[in-house]
C-alpha cells in the first residue's frame, strides 16, 4: 500500500526534485494560457465570421452604398472595416475633386489617381484586420513549439536523479529507480498536455483566419471593381458630352 502510495501522480508530483517542480509549474502555466487564449480566438473567430456572412449579405441586397456606410459604426471590425475605410476615402477625394456641384466629374487620370487611393485605404485596413484575426497566435505556437522540449528537460533530470541513487544504493531494485523514472515520466506527460492542445488550437486558427483574410481581399477586389465602374462610367459620360 505505502509502495502504491508513493507511486500515485500526486505523491511523485510532491516528492519530485525542486527542478522538475519547477519544469511542472511553468508546463501547468503554459497549459492555462494555452485554454485561456484557445478559448478567446474561438469566440473572436466565430463572431468574424458571423459578421462577415451578416454583412456581406447586406452588401449585395441592392442597399444604398451611403445608406450602408451610415448604418456601420465608428469602430468597426472585418469587411464593414475594409468598405468604411475605402468609402471614405471614395468620398472625400470625390468631394475633393469635384469642388462643387457645377464641377464637372473627374478626367480619367484623376479617377485613376481617386482609385489607387481608395485601393491603398482598403489594403491597410486588410492589414489591421489580419493582425486582429492573427492575435494571440504567435503565443500558442510558441507554447506548442516549446512545450514539449521543457518536459523533456524535467524527464532528462529526473533520470539523472535516478542514475544518481543508483550510485549510492548497495543493491540496485526496480523499487528504488522507478519513483524517478516515474517523476521524469510525468514531466513529459505534462509538455506533451501543454502543446497537443497548443498546435491544434494553432493550426485551426490559423486556417480560418487565412480563410477569412481571403475572403476579405475578395469583398475588397469586388468593391473596388464596382467604384471603378461608377468613376469610369461617369468619366466617359463626361468625356463624351
Amino acid at each position: 500500500m505505502d509502495v502504491e502510495d508513493s507511486m500515485s501522480i500526486v505523491a511523485l508530483v510532491i516528492n519530485a526534485s525542486l527542478v522538475v517542480k519547477l519544469v511542472m509549474l511553468v508546463l501547468l502555466v503554459f497549459s492555462l494560457v494555452s485554454w485561456v487564449l484557445i478559448f478567446q480566438r474561438a469566440i473572436s473567430m466565430r463572431r468574424a465570421e458571423r459578421d462577415f456572412a451578416g454583412f456581406e449579405a447586406r452588401f449585395w441586397s441592392g442597399i444604398d452604398l451611403n445608406d450602408l456606410n451610415r448604418e456601420q459604426p465608428e469602430t468597426t471590425e472585418g469587411a464593414a472595416h475594409v468598405f468604411q475605410a475605402g468609402f471614405k476615402s471614395f468620398n472625400r477625394l470625390r468631394a475633393r475633386l469635384r469642388g462643387s456641384e457645377d464641377q464637372p466629374p473627374p478626367t480619367p487620370k484623376q479617377a485613376a489617381s481617386m482609385l489607387l487611393e481608395v485601393e491603398r485605404a482598403m489594403r491597410v485596413a486588410l492589414s489591421r484586420e489580419e493582425a486582429r484575426l492573427t492575435h494571440h497566435l504567435p503565443i500558442l505556437a510558441s507554447i506548442s513549439s516549446s512545450s514539449p522540449y521543457i518536459g523533456l528537460f524535467g524527464t532528462v533530470w529526473g533520470i539523472m536523479g535516478s542514475f544518481q541513487t543508483l550510485s549510492d544504493a548497495e543493491q540496485a531494485t526496480l523499487a528504488t529507480v522507478a519513483p524517478w523514472i516515474a517523476e521524469a515520466l510525468i514531466a513529459t506527460a505534462m509538455g506533451l498536455f501543454a502543446a497537443i492542445p497548443a498546435v491544434i488550437a494553432y493550426n485551426r486558427f490559423t486556417s480560418s483566419s487565412e480563410r477569412l483574410i481571403a475572403a476579405y481581399r475578395d469583398f475588397a477586389e469586388e468593391f473596388h471593381t464596382i467604384l471603378h465602374r461608377s468613376v469610369v462610367a461617369r468619366s466617359a459620360a463626361s468625356a463624351k458630352v
